[in-house]
């Protein structure tokens, strides 16, 4: 599309402006600031200890701590979307420091992970090189931005005296246990010392803890530590060799890379115990300043859920379900369990019960055949398949019968997709009649239906008629009467209450909560990852390295790739890059107790690991002894007023990471400040999620999308080449070809510019289209500005030591306090409108802008456009720079207009409008309404009813 070209902006050429404020002018200033504020330091954050400790009076400030979310240094670069949030925190962090604040703002890199593996493998290049070479450009980009970084803390996370730390969390994590009385983790030590001393009986066990075996000690422990390794469903890709995440695998059960086979598998994997801790994830979110909507999908992950365990017999032992509606246990006429539900083949008989019904078979020949088919037919989905609202329900009969305990009725088992063995028990008790799924199941299989819950909505409890579940809260209980227990005509809470008493009185069940959350898997079948500090002796028990041994730095391997196989082969298993490495995988070591074999741990850590904890080493970056210094997190982090639980005090990211990131960041604080590490419990107090930058995509005839840039409009289509292509706005991308990069714009206008129009685009939280035509506007209105303040032919200052005019002050501190307010509240685009309308009436006004506006003006600017701002501080004759300025305080006498007009109505329409000062009463305008000589004359003599007063800008006469 075509652009509005800067220089022809005004109407005085070059030669006659030569101190114009030009795209070539705003480089060669933004460069000498960049330059300047580097040497001399200027965003350096003093501690109050270490390495980092500064200008102790600086440091006694109160602090503020910024941080963006991690970026991936991708090798496509920068796209103007992606600075979004940078220069907002930026923006932020500026006005921070302005209003006497010491200011912690500073910006790393998530550099493991797998789009660097995978570049690896195409072209042969160390992840590391290629990660580096990334990041290089991309702190060059954001560089030129003008960002204000402490770049004294920045790092990457594959810097190994970072991961060194990474792997230490996990060492502690991995030695402790969450003692449920406490409420907290405590060191898996004193667990041990529990069961040596007998104050613990050891689960599992009838003998002492002193009688175990090592490796029967060691699956105790397993039992207890909130880093464990376990047998975990997976979803295993032969043709890929490699494991899968689900949001990896099509609804058709295949890689999104390659199209090939996933199926499910189980493997050793390591896992985070998270699930100990859903009940305080949960809580602790309340006194967090997040936005409600992430809080709730938070809430929904974790998904806590009050109802009741209930055993139903089955064959001398019994199938355990969790459900929320154990009032409606009467109505439960078949069960399901998940196709992975270990008690499917003990109690699948060898031949269909006599009578068995023809469409639960599957049309299999026995219980055995048609459980097979149809596991493996499972098997080749995901979870999010498996959940999702199929139209047609399917399922198998397993040929058993579990007892329905409040009514002793046989009832039929099944195994069906919709129930998943990671979530609750595994197993459910199907009642048809209030449940959407199992009435679409029970009708498709021919299964009873029976109404327990009153319908409140008009049809009657014969099922036969209805054609949907009916589920209530506030409905009557019926058909629910047995020889032990009636529910009948009891509500619904009243039913759960007493049968959750029955249950448990006769040992059938108990009331209990059960959770969606599900433990964190922690393992990759990767090279490009933290390694784990972990080896195995010669019985396979795991061991953690000493401290000592840390950082276990990621060795060299020759192939990154992961070892495929036959894309149907489903009895395979991953081989991982680093296994091949023997050297590095088989060691002797000496822990402890002298040199022995071990054989080292070959998956690597997620690439979530490295983001659990950052923030914590922005605060020491360079502390080789701790993770961080009691005293300086506790300065940048600890509780305080308004902040319970600590916390970062403002984190800007997007919304996409609602869930995992931050709920595994809130995990790893918790255990580290449980096990006295840290002060903080919490690691981010308040959250922003910053909108999307959009763009608009256009594709031609087949579909393809073609480059943005080379598109024509005309009479309202859009053509490539001669060709007429659709339009439809959406993300921007290197793949979309409507990436616009920031050195682009930067070229054209400068990083100023840039910044102004990225944030006045719209409201920060809001996405909105990138137009690069608009792009303009933002720099007029720093050549305004600029020509308020410079000669464009002279270059000298043009501001006068005159007092400004009362109407100027009055614009000038209107435009004071609401810039105030709208930077302190993140509303960086209406802060620039009431710039923009300030630096018009001083246009508007001509003459030479008073001294006192036109510096309280440069500062106003200095948070959104720095390079300019400095650039005119120093022309106004300043030698320190403008970034450690007091931000101008308004003159509340001049906020409040001087007059408002109030409209003074007679008979519903206007017959005055009166200058009145804004304090005054109701009473005395009501006396200067009546006075007025035209609210006089509309009366004309007639008596008055009512008078309805809206001081000050309203007088409502209604006539007798």
């Amino acid at each position: 599309m075509s652009e509005t070209n800067p220089a022809a902006t005004t109407g005085m050429t070059a030669e006659a402006a030569p101190h114009r404020y030009t795209a070539a002018m705003a480089a060669e200033i933004e460069a000498r600031w960049q330059d300047f504020w580097d040497a001399e330091g200027t965003y350096a954050a003093p501690n109050p200890s270490g390495d980092l400790a500064g200008d102790p009076e600086l440091a006694a400030k109160p602090k503020k701590f910024i941080m963006d979310m991690f970026p991936y240094p991708s090798g496509a670069g920068l796209h103007v979307g992606h600075p979004l949030g940078y220069i907002a925190t930026d923006v932020f962090a500026r006005f921070q420091r302005m209003t006497g604040h010491n200011v912690l703002h500073t910006l790393g890199f998530d550099a493991f992970g797998l789009p660097a593996e995978q570049y690896a493998v195409q072209t042969g290049t160390h992840p590391r090189v290629s990660t580096e070479a990334n990041m290089e450009n991309m702190k060059s980009q954001l560089r030129r931005l003008g960002l204000g970084h402490d770049k004294r803390r920045s790092f990457a996370t594959i810097d190994p005296q970072y991961y060194k730390w990474t792997q230490w969390i996990f060492l502690q994590i991995f030695n402790s246990w969450y003692d449920e009385e406490a409420r907290k983790a405590r060191p898996i030590s004193e667990l041990i010392a529990q069961f040596e001393s007998g104050a613990r009986a050891v689960p599992g066990h009838t003998r002492a803890w002193s009688e175990l075996s090592a490796g029967e000690r060691a699956d105790v422990l397993s039992g207890f530590r909130l880093a464990y390794a376990s047998d975990a469903p997976v979803n295993w890709c032969p043709g890929l060799g490699t494991v899968l995440a689900n949001e990896e695998v099509t609804a058709e059960g295949r890689s999104e890379r390659g199209n090939f086979p996933v199926f499910k598998a189980k493997l050793r994997q390591w896992n985070m115990r998270i699930t100990a801790y859903a009940d305080r994830l949960l809580e602790d979110l309340e006194e967090l300043d997040w936005p409600e909507a992430i809080k709730l999908q938070q809430r929904n992950w974790i998904g806590r859920s009050e109802g009741a365990r209930i055993d139903f017999p089955i064959d001398g032992e019994r199938i355990t379900v969790f459900t929320t509606r154990q009032d409606t246990l009467f109505g439960a006429t078949y069960m399901v369990l998940a196709p992975e539900h270990p008690l499917v083949d003990k109690f699948t008989p060898a031949a269909w019960p006599e009578g068995t019904h023809e469409v639960w078979t599957g049309g299999h020949a026995t219980p055995a055949e048609a459980v097979a088919a149809y596991r493996a037919q499972a098997a080749a989905k995901s979870d999010v398949e498996r959940q999702a609202e199929a139209k047609d329900k399917t399922g198998v009969f397993t040929g058993a019968y579990a007892t329905n305990p409040v009514n002793g009725e046989k009832i039929p088992v099944f195994i069906a997709d919709y129930v998943l063995m990671g979530y609750g028990t595994g197993a459910i008790m199907a009642v048809p009649a209030h449940d959407a799924r199992d009435f679409a199941f029970a009708r498709a299989f021919e299964l009873p239906i029976r109404c327990v819950v009153q319908p409140t909505d008009g049809r009657s409890t014969d099922t036969s008629t209805w054609d949907g579940a009916f589920s209530a809260h506030d409905a009557t209980i019926v058909n629910s009467s047995g020889a032990d227990v009636s529910l009948d005509g009891l509500g619904v809470a009243e039913a759960k209450a007493r049968i959750t008493e029955w249950l448990r009185d006769k040992g059938l069940g108990e009331g209990t909560v059960n959770y969606r959350l599900r433990d964190w898997l922690f393992s990759r079948q990767r090279y490009w990852g933290e390694p784990f500090p972990i080896v195995y002796d010669e019985e396979g028990i795991a061991h953690a390295l000493p401290e000592s041994m840390l950082p276990l730095e990621l060795p060299e391997v020759e192939d990154y790739s992961p070892r495929t196989f036959d894309p149907d082969d489903a009895d395979t298993q991953p081989e991982t890059p680093l296994s091949r490495n023997e050297d590095w995988v088989n060691v002797t070591l000496d822990l402890g107790d002298g040199p022995k074999k071990y054989r080292r741990e070959t998956n690597t850590m997620p690439n979530w690991a490295g983001s659990c904890w950052y923030e914590l080493r922005y605060l020491d970056p360079h502390n080789s002894d701790k993770l961080v210094a009691p005293d300086i997190e506790q300065y940048w982090m600890g509780p305080r007023e308004g902040q319970p639980h600590g916390g970062v005090d403002l984190y800007v990211g997007g919304a996409e990471h609602a869930v995992l990131h931050l709920l595994y960041a809130r995990f790893w604080s918790k255990v580290l400040h449980d096990l006295g590490h840290i002060s903080s419990a919490e690691p981010f107090h308040k959250l922003f999620n910053q909108g999307m930058i959009q763009a608009y995509v256009y594709r031609d005839a087949r579909g393809i999308a073609v480059p943005a840039a080379e598109v024509e409009e005309r009479d309202g289509a859009y053509y490539y080449q001669g060709e007429k292509v659709s339009r439809l706005l959406g993300k921007m991308g290197k793949s979309l070809r409507n990436a616009v990069t920031p050195d682009e714009i930067c070229a054209e206008y400068g990083a100023d510019t840039l910044r102004l129009y990225e944030m006045a685009m719209g409201p920060l939280d809001v996405s909105r289209p990138w137009d690069t035509r608009a792009v303009v506007g933002q720099f007029r209105l720093l050549q305004r500005l600029w020509r308020n303040i410079v000669d464009e032919t002279t270059g000298e200052v043009t501001v006068t030591d005159a007092e400004p005019d009362e109407e100027t002050l009055r614009a000038l501190h209107k435009a004071i306090d609401g810039v105030r307010q709208d930077l302190e509240g993140l509303r960086f685009n209406t802060a620039i409108a009431k710039i923009t309308e300030l630096n018009n009436h001083l246009t508007k006004a001509g003459g030479p802008v008073p001294r006192p506006v036109a510096e309280a003006l440069v500062l106003m600017v200095a948070p959104l456009a720095p390079h300019i701002a400095e650039e005119l501080w120093r022309k106004l004759g300043h030698t320190e720079s403008v970034v450690h300025q007091d931000f101008p305080v308004a003159d509340p006498a001049y906020v409040v207009d001087e007059t408002v007009t109030c409209v003074v109505q007679v008979k519903g329409k206007v017959k005055a409008r009166l200058e009145v000062p804004p304090s005054i009463s109701e009473e005395e305008l009501e006396k200067v309404a009546l006075a007025d000589e035209k609210v006089v004359a509309a009366l004309d003599g007639a008596g008055i009813r009512k008078v309805i007063v809206r001081a000050p800008k309203l007088v409502n006469i209604v006539p007798a």
